[in-house]
C-alpha cells in the first residue's frame, strides 16, 4: 500500500525521535547500538500526525511496547483473512474468538483471557476515539456491534491485553482493541460478491487529494439468507465519509459513519430436540425472532505538534437505536403466550478525548509524559417487554437513563538505563447514573469515583529480546439499572442494589523476540481478578450474582517469514477461570475458553500477484456449569481463499468451514421448556451450530493492488 509521506519539519522529525523516550543523544555510546535497530519503528508507532504506514503485522516492538501483549496489525493482513463475519477482524488480538448464537445483525458473542465476554463487557473497542461498548444497554452491559464495519476499509487494528494501560478505562480489564479506517485510498475499490444460500456484497469507495485536502467515500450493502430452516434476511448498508487535512505539524479529519441492518434470528437451540429428530440442526423453536438496529455518528480529530508538545483533541457524537426480540426458554415462564421478549434502546451519545505528549530531558535520561481527559455522555430510553410473534402484550420494564461520566488519566516512560525503562500510570475516574424507571421504586441516582494505578517494567538484554513486568488495576461499569434497583420488576421481589464499578486486578510477565527472517515471538503469563462478575441481566430486567473471580493463563503468539514468499503465524492461549468464593468442586466459570489456537499460511509470490491464504480456529471443550460435569464440546473451522488477477480485475475466492466441520460456536447449558414437557422444564445444553462449507466468489477492481504482500 502506498500512502503520501507525510510533510515532517527537520526540527518536528528530531522531536518525533526524541518522544520515544529513547533519544539516543542522551543515552551513552553503549545505548545507541540498541537505539538506532528501533528507532524507525519508534518514531512511527508512538508519535507519527498521521498513522502509522504499516500494511502487515508490526509485533516486532522491542523498545517501544509496555508489555508483551500488545500489538499492531496492518491492512495487509486483515485484507487476506477469509471472513463469515464483520467482527472477526478482531481474532487479530491473540487468544480471541469471535462467534454468534442469532442472527448476523446481532454483536458478536465474544470470547478472551478466560473471559465470555457476552457482547463486550469487559473489552473495550474504539473505531478511532469513539467507544462501541454501550452502557447500560437493553440487551447487555458494554454491549459491542462491529457489523457496521467495512472490512476493506480498516487500515489497522491495536490491541493491548490486560488491565495495565492508563488510557484503558471502563470495559478494559480484559484489555482493548481499536480499529482505525483509512484515510485515503491509492486507487478506487469497486467489488462485487457472492456465495450460497443468498450472500450477496457491493463495495465501492475512492478517494481524491488535492493538496492538503483528501476527501473519502465508501459504501456497502450486504444481504444473507443463511443455511437456517427460516431465511435469515439480512439487510445490511453502511456507509462512510471522511475529510482530511493534513499540514505539516497539525492535521484535521472529520469522520461520519452511518449503518443500518435487520434480519431474522437463528438463536440456540436445545440439544435433546435435535438429538431425537424432532428440530433439525438448522431449525428454530421460534421462527419469529429477529431485530433490527442503526448507528449514525460524526466525529473529530484534530492533531498537532508544536516544540517537544503533542496535542490531540477528539469529540463525537452518535445516536443509536435497537430492537431484538429472543426467545431463550420458549413456555417455561408463560406456557400460554411463550417467552419471548423485546428488547429496545435508543440513545444519543456525546464524548470527547484530549491527549498530549510531551518529551523532557533531565541528565542523561529521557521521559516520555502522557496525559488526557475522557468524557462521555449517554442519554438511553431503554426497555423490556414480552411479545408473542413479535406482538406486545406485556411492559417488564421501562428505563430512561443518563449516564455520564470523565476519566483523567496519566503515564509517564522512563529510560534509566540503555536497558531498562519503566512505565508508571494512573487514572481517576468518576461517574453519575441517574435511572427513571416506570416502576419509581426502581429509579434513583448514584455516583461513584475509583483510582486505577498501573506499572511496568522493561528490560532489553539485546536489540532481540525484551521481558515485561507489569501489573495495575481496572474496572468495569454495572448497568445503571442494577446500581438504583429495588425491586424486581418480573417477581414482585426485593432485590439488593450493585456496586456501580467492579475492581479488577491484574499482573502479568512476559517477554518479547524477535529473530532472522522476520520469526516474533510474545508470551506473556497473566494473572486477573475481578472482585464480582455481579452483572444486570437485560434479557430478565434484574441482576444476577456470580462472585468473585480469578483468571490465569498463558498466551503464545508466533509469526515467521521462511521465505519471502510465505508468511506463517500460530497463536495459543491456555486459562484457567474459576470463582473465588465457591465450594471446592463448583468452582468452574461456565462459558470460559480453556484453549484458544489461531494459526494461518499465507502464499503470496510475487507483488500484485495471486495470494493464498489458509486459516484454522479453534477453541477446546470447557465447562458449561459450575461444577463442570457438563462441558461443551470443542470446535475447529478451516477457512481458505485465494486471489488471482486477471488484467484490470482480481478473482478471489473463498472456502468457509473448508472441512465441513459439524462444531457450535456457542453452547450454553439451562432449563427451556416445550409445550408437553414438565413445567419446571428440563435441563439441556442448547447451542448455536457453525454454518456449514459454503464458496464465496468475487470480482474486485482496484484496491488489491500492493496488499498483496504484507510487510
Amino acid at each position: 500500500m502506498t500512502r503520501p509521506t507525510p510533510r515532517v519539519q527537520p526540527r518536528a522529525l528530531r522531536v518525533l525521535l526524541c518522544s520515544t523516550a529513547l533519544c539516543s543523544a542522551l543515552l551513552p555510546d553503549s545505548a545507541r547500538a540498541l537505539q538506532d535497530t528501533t528507532r524507525d519503528r519508534m518514531r512511527d508507532s508512538l508519535t507519527t500526525l498521521r498513522p502509522m504506514r504499516v500494511t502487515g503485522r508490526l509485533d516486532d516492538l522491542i523498545g517501544v511496547a509496555s508489555s508483551a501483549a500488545q500489538g499492531r496489525v496492518g491492512r495487509a493482513d486483515l485484507r487476506q483473512r477469509p471472513l463469515l463475519r464483520e467482527g472477526e477482524l478482531l481474532e487479530v488480538v491473540p487468544g480471541m474468538i469471535l462467534t454468534q448464537h442469532s442472527g448476523d445483525g446481532k454483536a458478536n458473542q465474544m470470547f478472551v483471557r478466560g473471559f465470555n465476554l457476552d457482547h463486550g463487557t469487559d473489552f473495550q473497542t474504539r473505531i478511532e476515539s469513539m467507544p462501541l461498548n454501550l452502557p447500560t444497554h437493553a440487551h447487555g452491559q458494554g454491549y459491542t456491534d462491529l457489523n457496521l464495519l467495512i472490512p476493506e476499509l480498516v487500515d489497522h487494528v491495536t490491541y493491548s491485553l490486560g488491565p495495565y494501560y492508563a488510557e484503558l478505562g471502563d470495559f478494559g480489564s480484559a484489555g482493548g482493541a481499536t480499529l482505525n479506517l483509512v484515510r485515503a485510498l491509492p486507487q478506487s475499490i469497486a467489488q462485487v460478491e457472492g456465495g450460497a444460500w443468498g450472500f450477496r456484497r457491493a463495495v465501492a469507495a475512492g478517494s481524491r487529494t488535492a493538496g492538503a485536502h483528501t476527501m473519502l467515500l465508501g459504501g456497502e450493502a450486504k444481504g444473507y439468507d443463511g443455511p437456517w430452516d427460516v431465511a435469515q434476511g439480512l439487510s445490511k448498508r453502511s456507509g462512510v465519509a471522511r475529510y482530511t487535512w493534513q499540514g505539516a505539524d497539525q492535521s484535521v479529519s472529520l469522520l461520519g459513519l452511518g449503518y443500518h441492518n435487520r434480519w431474522n434470528a437463528s438463536d440456540q437451540i436445545p440439544e435433546r430436540l435435535v438429538d431425537s429428530g424432532q428440530l433439525p440442526r438448522f431449525g428454530q423453536v421460534d421462527p419469529s425472532l429477529g431485530g433490527s438496529t442503526s448507528r449514525y455518528s460524526l466525529s473529530l480529530d484534530a492533531t498537532r505538534l508544536r516544540g517537544r508538545t503533542r496535542s490531540q483533541f477528539e469529540a463525537y457524537a452518535v445516536r443509536y437505536d435497537f430492537e431484538l426480540f429472543s426467545n431463550f426458554t420458549y413456555f417455561l415462564d408463560d406456557e400460554a403466550n411463550g417467552d419471548q421478549i423485546r428488547q429496545r434502546d435508543g440513545r444519543t451519545i456525546f464524548g470527547f478525548n484530549v491527549e498530549q505528549q510531551r518529551v523532557f530531558t533531565p541528565g542523561r535520561m529521557a521521559h516520555q509524559w502522557r496525559y488526557g481527559v475522557q468524557s462521555r455522555w449517554d442519554n438511553a430510553d431503554v426497555s423490556l417487554a414480552r411479545t408473542t410473534s413479535r406482538a406486545f402484550h406485556d411492559m417488564v420494564r421501562a428505563d430512561v437513563v443518563k449516564q455520564g461520566s470523565i476519566g483523567a488519566w496519566s503515564a509517564i516512560v522512563t529510560r534509566w538505563l540503555p536497558q531498562w525503562r519503566s512505565t508508571l500510570g494512573a487514572r481517576l475516574d468518576g461517574y453519575r447514573f441517574d435511572v427513571n424507571s416506570d416502576l419509581p421504586v426502581n429509579s434513583g441516582s448514584r455516583t461513584a469515583m475509583l483510582a486505577s494505578p498501573k506499572a511496568s517494567l522493561a528490560y532489553a538484554p539485546s536489540s532481540r529480546v525484551e521481558l515485561y513486568l507489569g501489573g495495575g488495576l481496572g474496572f468495569h461499569s454495572n448497568d445503571a439499572r442494577g446500581t438504583t434497583i429495588r425491586i424486581d420488576p418480573a417477581s414482585g421481589d426485593s432485590v439488593d442494589a450493585v456496586d456501580p464499578l467492579v475492581r479488577s486486578r491484574g499482573g502479568e510477565l512476559g517477554m518479547r523476540m524477535s529473530g532472522a527472517r522476520d520469526l516474533r515471538t510474545t508470551i506473556s503469563l497473566w494473572t486477573l481478578r475481578l472482585d464480582s462478575e455481579l452483572l444486570f441481566v437485560g434479557d430478565a430486567g434484574t441482576t444476577e450474582p456470580q462472585g468473585r473471580s480469578a483468571r490465569t493463563g498463558i498466551t503464545i503468539a508466533n509469526f515467521w517469514r521462511p521465505l519471502r514468499t510465505l508468511a506463517v503465524d500460530g497463536d495459543v492461549s491456555f486459562t484457567r477461570a474459576r470463582y473465588v468464593d465457591e465450594p471446592a468442586g463448583e468452582q468452574s466459570v461456565p462459558g470460559a475458553l480453556e484453549a484458544v489456537i489461531a494459526a494461518g499460511v499465507q502464499w503470496s509470490p510475487m507483488p500484485n500477484g495471486p495470494a493464498a491464504v489458509v486459516r484454522v480456529r479453534h477453541f477446546g471443550a470447557h465447562p458449561l456449569i459450575e461444577d463442570n460435569t457438563v462441558r461443551g464440546r470443542s470446535t475447529t473451522l478451516l477457512n481458505a481463499s485465494i486471489g488471482v488477477p486477471l488484467r484490470s480485475v482480481r478473482l478471489t475466492a473463498s472456502v468457509l468451514n473448508l472441512l465441513g466441520s459439524r462444531g457450535r460456536d456457542v453452547q450454553y447449558f439451562y432449563a427451556s421448556r416445550l409445550r408437553g414437557e414438565p413445567a419446571g422444564g428440563l435441563d439441556d445444553v442448547h447451542f448455536h451450530p457453525v454454518e456449514p462449507r459454503q464458496v464465496r466468489v468475487g470480482v474486485s477492481l482496484g484496491n488489491w493492488r500492493g496488499m498483496s504482500t504484507p510487510e
